[in-house]
């Protein structure tokens, strides 16, 4: 079983950080499980314009291809003006409308403001379950305030906690569908 991470943002280290850590939990679970991070800042995607992922000659179609073969995602953004990141909502929309069918799909989320944790509930949340991802419950917004500022380590014990039951709760329900799809 293969889970990705997607940092979905070109600025700071905070949000990749946060979907490390997931990925770093869910490895420590399950030590045959393979991981991967996609961190956007290191990809040049095209704007989506429509056309079919072949016509793109940059890193467009490896992106999605990685995301496209994963059994199980997790999805992280920073929030800017009460909204996920532009860069992230790009590449969701080169992706076929079943992209994530029988995929489990979490959600890590960075943000200043307390204020913000609900944007993942209203806005990517749906977007996801649009492209047939299961969504899980435990999703974890992190604010800035959890981070150190010099390391960007998360040094809030609860969040920490958190992101380890969403990496849980990521498998256990991923793992619940592989079965039933054998059967």
């Amino acid at each position: 079983m293969k889970l990705v991470g997607v940092s979905g943002t070109l600025a700071g280290g905070k949000t990749s950080k946060a979907v490390y850590d997931v990925l770093e939990a869910a490895s420590l679970m399950d030590r045959s499980l393979k991981t991967e991070l996609i961190d956007l800042r290191d990809y040049d995607l095209s704007f989506a314009d429509g056309s079919p992922l072949a016509y793109f000659d940059d890193d467009t179609w490896p992106v999605a291809d990685k995301i496209l073969s994963a059994d199980c995602l997790v999805f992280g953004t920073p929030i800017y003006q009460a909204s996920i990141a532009g860069v992230l909502k790009n590449l969701l929309d080169h992706l076929p409308e079943y992209a994530f069918k029988n995929k489990v799909t979490g959600i890590v989320a960075t943000g200043f403001s307390e204020k913000h944790f609900l944007v993942t509930e209203y806005q990517l949340k749906p977007i996801l379950s649009y492209f047939k991802g299961l969504v899980p419950t435990g999703n974890v917004f992190v604010q800035n305030d959890c981070f150190d500022l010099e390391t960007e380590e998360i040094t809030d014990k609860l969040v920490a906690k958190r992101l380890q039951n969403l990496a849980d709760e990521i498998l256990f329900l991923q793992q619940s569908i592989n079965g039933r799809m054998k059967q």
